[in-house]
């Protein structure tokens, strides 16, 4: 299916900071997703790939223009898969992490970007045992979503101001999963995970970062995610804690002694991923909504973390405070498409049949209107 005339919010944007390139065709495409990629020319046969996607009213240039991840990727030498939603799909451009017909297993928006991971694979002779995936808010869920549904495809992932895969089955849960992470019994979180496909492992590494100044998506939801993870793997709560660049970090480690498992707290922090700006060895991107200078660069830990990169020196740094107005600004955006005086269904185009009519369902059944 071609993509390039699908609307993905580019027009009159410019990202000189990225690489990314659109790729029109690469299957069925149940999903109606867009396709970037970037895969720099000292890039070889058998080189890793990573997945990166963007959060709520977010593109895959802009994200990446904050993240940095392009500029990594041609550092370092690994491709770069950047899946971007279409606002045909959720005029907000969120990745639909809440509606099980595009979070399920060979069906809808994950089956999209599966497709697009075996295209990268195919075309460019890329790792099969080296594919990593990370995303946003959004997309920290849809990541969630795609590590359950496609375990078996990823060696590592790294969830970002997001929750848990099954936090959420209708747009009723999902505000309320955002709100508070929901209390399961001991084995629920991880049995969400193993009910999703047939794998039986070897399970992903996982990285989580959260700021604990979140107002759009609840802090609670990072242990919820350690909590899911936790149980897949077979760990206990027994983890390794030390402080790195201002920022909490605790690790879970397999009998072997691999992490499998690690955690950031940023103090401070709203809802965004965790830059620092620049072009040093242990900086990349730039500030801007949703991507926030907190003094340590999640992309680039998050690339060691996944061995895509050297680890960065430990060394003492002295952070600035997060400005409140970068805290706050534009934090309920994520909520904007659930909450009903934001969204005028004429205005609501949706690329499958049915969906129009079940998101007004879905926002009246949030709001207890009934009829």
């Amino acid at each position: 299916m071609r993509v390039d005339d699908l609307s993905g919010g580019e027009a009159g944007l410019q990202y000189p900071a990225s690489r990314l390139v659109l790729e029109p065709e690469f299957g069925g495409n149940p999903g109606a997703l867009r396709m970037f990629r970037h895969v720099p020319d000292s890039t070889g046969p058998g080189a890793p790939l990573l997945v990166v996607l963007h959060g709520c009213t977010q593109t895959a240039r802009g994200y990446d223009q904050g993240a940095g991840w392009s500029v990594l990727a041609e550092r370092f030498g690994f491709a770069l898969l950047a899946p971007e939603q279409s606002r045909l799909n959720n005029p907000n451009g969120c990745l639909n992490w809440f509606l099980p017909e595009d979070i399920t297993r060979g069906g809808g928006e994950a089956e999209s970007i599966r497709q697009m991971i075996a295209h990268m694979l195919d075309t460019h002779g890329l790792d099969a045992s080296r594919v990593f995936i990370t995303g946003l808010s959004a997309g920290g869920a849809m990541t969630s979503a795609m590590l359950a549904a496609y375990p078996e495809i990823f060696a590592g992932g790294a969830i970002i101001a997001g929750l848990p895969a099954g936090a959420a089955n209708n747009l009723a849960e999902a505000l309320a999963a955002m709100h508070r992470a929901a209390s399961r019994a001991p084995g629920g979180w991880g049995r969400l995970v193993r009910a999703a496909s047939p794998h039986e492992g070897p399970w992903p590494r996982v990285s989580v970062w959260h700021g604990d100044a979140d107002a759009t998506v609840a802090v609670s939801n990072l242990d919820a995610i350690v909590t899911q993870w936790r149980e897949v793997h077979g760990l206990e709560d027994a983890p390794e804690e030390d402080v790195e660049d201002g920022a909490a970090r605790r690790v879970w480690r397999d009998r072997r002694g691999a992490a499998v498992i690690e955690a950031w707290s940023i103090s401070g922090l709203g809802h965004g991923t965790p830059i620092k700006p620049g072009d040093g060895d242990d900086a990349s991107g730039e500030a801007m909504p949703f991507m926030l200078d907190a003094g340590i660069s999640s992309s680039h830990r998050i690339a060691a973390f996944f061995g895509l990169i050297p680890k960065p020196a430990r060394k003492p740094v002295t952070r600035k405070p997060v400005p409140r107005e970068a805290v706050v600004a534009h934090e309920s955006v994520m909520l904007a498409q659930a909450e009903a005086p934001q969204i005028a269904p004429e205005q609501i185009v949706m690329a499958r049949e049915g969906r129009l009519q079940r998101i007004i369902a879905m926002v009246k059944k949030a709001m207890g209107l009934h009829g």
